[in-house]
């Protein structure tokens, strides 16, 4: 899996990609990243990106001419490309999506700035679009992370523990229920006057699974009513 960050600011993205499980995985090569600063494909002789709104509002727009070039030299030297934009005006992300996504070969992340980017790219170039939440951010470098991240750890071998992906939450159970993850405890089993729930500690593994469903269910009803 490889990913392939359009983005004015690289320094905000790759730091995340230097520590913890995402470092392992690309020290394995099991996942991979690039950067590409549409400044570079820019024919402005002052590497400007970004102009002003056509009918008039506040705020720079990043104009279309080097996310134009720029995606096709990307999409001519790699057909396997998948055009991502991360979108405030778009569908929510969900765990389905990174599911599906870690099946890629190379994800194409290309992050806003300013305004946002003309709506040309986007109608001609994206595969998908995405929203990571009802609320605004400064760019799509943030949005691009978290996508990237929960795609990365669906990728066969990048958890230590593949079986950590099976009771999490927004995973569908067999109700077809879209549930939280149920609440997690670790020892010691009682800790200044809370204890853990006694079923977790007697080993019947069918009244545990029971016990988590019931819990998934208690928190999916408070939190998702």
């Amino acid at each position: 899996m490889k990913f392939s960050f359009i983005t004015l600011f690289p320094n905000l993205i790759e730091p995340y990609f230097q520590d913890s499980i995402l470092k392992k995985a690309v020290d394995k090569e099991l996942i991979k990243y690039e950067f590409y600063n549409p400044r570079d494909w820019t024919t402005n002789k002052h590497k400007k990106v970004d102009s002003t709104l056509c009918g008039g509002g506040a705020g720079q727009l990043i104009f279309p001419q080097p996310l134009f070039d720029l995606l096709d030299e990307i999409k001519q030297k790699n057909k396997d490309a998948y055009i991502i934009f991360p979108l405030a005006a778009a569908k929510p992300f969900t765990q389905n999506d990174a599911k599906r996504l870690a099946k890629k070969k190379n994800i194409v992340m290309v992050s806003g700035r300013y305004e946002g980017i003309d709506e040309r790219v986007i109608e001609k170039y994206a595969h998908e679009v995405f929203s990571v939440g009802e609320y605004i951010l400064t760019g799509g470098e943030l949005p691009s992370l978290i996508m990237s991240d929960a795609i990365s750890r669906n990728v066969e071998g990048v958890l230590g523990n593949m079986d950590s992906l099976t009771d999490e939450s927004y995973n569908q159970n067999e109700e077809a229920l879209v549930l939280l993850e149920a609440p997690s405890f670790t020892k010691p089993v009682e800790f200044r006057g809370l204890s853990v729930p006694s079923e977790l500690l007697k080993g019947n593994h069918a009244k545990i699974r029971n016990l988590k469903i019931k819990l998934s269910k208690c928190k999916t009803q408070y939190f998702r009513p």
